[in-house]
């Protein structure tokens, strides 16, 4: 998303319901002079790209976003990552660069979504980590607080650019869990 078009979003989901063009440029206007035409051209734009609807009212329309900023965020993330050619590593350096207020907020949102826990079962005479049983459960009242995502958002995922879309709904970025040798294109065997 460009320098305008984030400018543009910002409103939109700043205002959390249809606006028209004349609204945004009218705002936008106090930061930097822009022709009507130029905003109309924008909101056009992030329509054609998805990440806003429009409604026809009289001339003009209304527009409205698709998704909210912080899945647009999570989909900008999920991208990055995934173009890494060692997504460990990655996420390493991306926490290192966490400053303590972000490593909360992650800690917050991994009890939230309930990340199931990685380690493996206990053998025979060994005890299950403790840790895993004292771990909050969010409650709905959580999860929707304005601290967290909103339980209307779509996926995160971001397939190409498109809020909403999931891996699923583009075959050609998912793998065969089954196949490590498949990788959403490859012939396999």
């Amino acid at each position: 998303m460009g320098e305008l078009e984030d400018a543009v979003m910002t409103r939109v989901w700043k205002w959390n319901r249809p606006v028209t063009v004349r609204e945004v440029l009218e705002d936008l206007q106090q930061e930097r002079s822009l022709a009507y035409t130029t905003v109309m051209t924008v909101l056009d734009n992030l329509h054609q790209k998805g990440w806003v609807r429009r409604e026809a009212e009289g001339r003009a329309y209304r527009y409205e976003a698709v998704s909210t900023r912080a899945a647009y965020a999570a989909a900008l993330m999920n991208d990055a990552w995934s173009q890494s050619d060692n997504p460990a590593a990655a996420l390493v350096a991306f926490f290192g660069m966490m400053s303590d207020e972000q490593r909360q907020a992650l800690r917050d949102a991994m009890r939230i979504v309930q990340v199931p826990s990685s380690a493996p079962e206990p053998e025979d005479g060994e005890t299950a980590d403790t840790e895993a049983a004292d771990t909050e459960t969010a409650t709905p009242a959580e999860a929707e607080s304005p601290e967290s995502a909103s339980p209307s958002e779509p996926p995160a995922a971001s397939t190409g650019g498109k809020p909403g879309t999931t891996p699923a709904e583009n075959p050609a970025k998912t793998r065969d869990e089954k196949n490590p040798a498949s990788d959403g294109g490859g012939t396999g065997r």
